[in-house]
């Protein structure tokens, strides 16, 4: 293998890799010798949770080399929680709150690491950094692991002898911190915010001068970023004030998710070493201020010959072929359905508004911004793919990637047509997007479909996270309630 320790990233390279099995054996043993080459003091073991937030523990080296092939304990309720970090499901009860005895009572699971997502971090030179898989202390894997979610989905794909690619399009806010809040009083669950301000006015979309005016900081994420070997294409700077876009080539199976976990981790960890804060929050509470998309990039990919599934042949009418066409059918099926995988919280269905560079219903288009799935390429171009306009950049990358190809293989298998194009998206006759998070969780437990797929108990587990948060907002009285009828009445 590569002597990866001189590499920029350190990262062990493992697109055959099996779980469990030699070749993981053997990248584990290609992790501990880099450790050690390299000097690390800390390795740390992390995972997404529900949210797609990264949660785990640091060890010291010694200990993380012991416990590549051992696995590493941490509690149960991390996989229970809400936004607030609040544990919402009655753990000291009997099963847990699900009948399982493994939930109950705080009881410990184990992240096993996966060596290939190794990597040393460039903004902390002395740590390493390792995703885990999360399994029961008898081996078998935790169903709410949104991780092996996304492998079973994959699995799917794997049958058919395909694979999932797909390209990823992230926005995200960056603001100068003026005060973290980090007074005795600013504690709480969650906690007051930092008070920020602008990096940029905004409205100069993609203009030299105002990409030249925070190329500093920018430069800074670019550089670190790239050392940690993600394949970056461009540093855009977005329409909105202080808004920004990466975006990145495309890469097969689980790890644009996995890419896109660490991206967001990183981008945010970077920012604040250097006095910035960034937010992946769809739409930031600002004057004249524009919400942030996360656009999915897909294809499928025939893993005999490497051909793009979705080139529709020369003469076509259609922009895919009949199984891209399938597959883009499905999207739009499930979307209203899946909108709680791909918008989680209450905040993103603030960005589903007509005329804004935004869906506001479940329709395609050719090559146009307005429309949920914006089809790219023609007969014969081998770029030919599905352009998901749907997500906000803080959904969990493996729900939201696992219902994607859940759906799109649902619309192969039933020959679904997605009907004609699109061409005047705020005026076509279609199903809306769900304007709210109430809808979607209506949308999600009236549908059959994901329970089938996902599996009922998951389904169950992921609402009732998200009713806890949505019964949180609904508590407390806002801004907007306070200035609307405090004077009047």
């Amino acid at each position: 293998m590569e002597d990866l320790s001189k590499t920029a990233a350190g990262r062990v390279n493992a697109e055959t890799a099996q779980w469990p099995g030699q070749d993981r054996a053997r990248l584990s043993a290609e992790v501990a010798r880099i450790i050690q080459a390299e000097g690390l003091e800390t390795v740390r073991l992390v995972f997404a949770d529900q949210h797609g937030v990264m949660r785990g523990k640091t060890l010291v080296a010694a200990e993380a080399i012991s416990l590549l092939d051992k696995g590493c304990s941490v509690t149960t309720t991390l996989l229970l929680k809400d936004t607030s970090h609040r544990t919402v499901f009655p753990i000291w009860s009997e099963g847990g709150g699900f009948n399982m005895p493994e939930l109950q009572g705080a009881a410990d699971l184990m992240m096993m690491p996966d060596p290939s997502t190794f990597r040393i971090l460039p903004w902390s030179p002395r740590s390493g950094w390792l995703q885990c898989d999360l399994l029961f202390q008898d081996g078998r894997s935790v169903p709410f692991s949104t991780r092996q979610v996304m492998r079973d989905a994959l699995a799917g794909l794997d049958a058919r002898g395909m694979d999932f690619v797909a390209g990823l399009e992230v926005e995200f806010h960056l603001f100068r911190q003026e005060d973290a809040r980090m007074a005795l009083q600013d504690a709480g669950q969650p906690g007051t915010p930092p008070d920020v301000s602008l990096t940029s006015r905004g409205y100069q979309y993609l203009t030299e001068q105002r990409y030249d005016a925070v190329e500093p900081i920018l430069d800074i994420l670019r550089r670190n970023i790239q050392a940690l070997g993600l394949p970056l294409v461009s540093v855009e700077v977005e329409y909105g004030p202080s808004q920004f876009e990466f975006t990145f080539a495309p890469t097969e199976n689980l790890v644009p998710a996995d890419l896109m976990v660490l991206f967001r981790a990183a981008i945010k960890q970077i920012a604040a070493r250097h006095g910035y804060h960034a937010t992946f929050m769809c739409r930031p509470q600002m004057t004249n201020g524009m919400a942030s998309g996360w656009h999915l990039h897909q294809s499928l990919r025939q893993r005999s010959d490497g051909a793009n599934l979705f080139i529709a042949d020369a003469g076509a009418k259609d922009p895919l072929s009949p199984l891209g066409m399938g597959y883009l059918a499905g999207l739009l099926k499930h979307a209203r359905a899946g909108a709680l995988f791909t918008t989680p919280t209450l905040n993103g269905y603030k960005r589903y508004r007509s005329f804004s560079l935004a869906p506001d219903r479940a329709i395609w288009g050719r090559d146009n911004r307005g429309v949920m799935a914006r089809v790219l390429g023609g007969p014969g171009d081998k770029a030919s793919r599905i352009e998901n306009r749907v997500g906000e950049p803080l959904a969990n990358p493996y729900l939201y990637m696992a219902s994607q190809i859940h759906a799109g293989l649902d619309g192969i298998d039933t020959s679904a047509d997605p009907g004609p194009s699109a061409d005047s998206p705020y005026d076509t006759d279609a199903p809306f997007l769900p304007k709210s998070l109430d809808v979607a969780l209506d949308a999600l437990r009236s549908d059959r479909f994901f329970a089938d797929k996902i599996g009922a108990g998951f389904i169950e587990y992921y609402c009732q996270i998200k009713q806890a948060e949505l019964d949180r907002f609904h508590s407390e009285v806002s801004n907007w309630e306070q200035r609307e009828y405090f004077d009047i009445f």
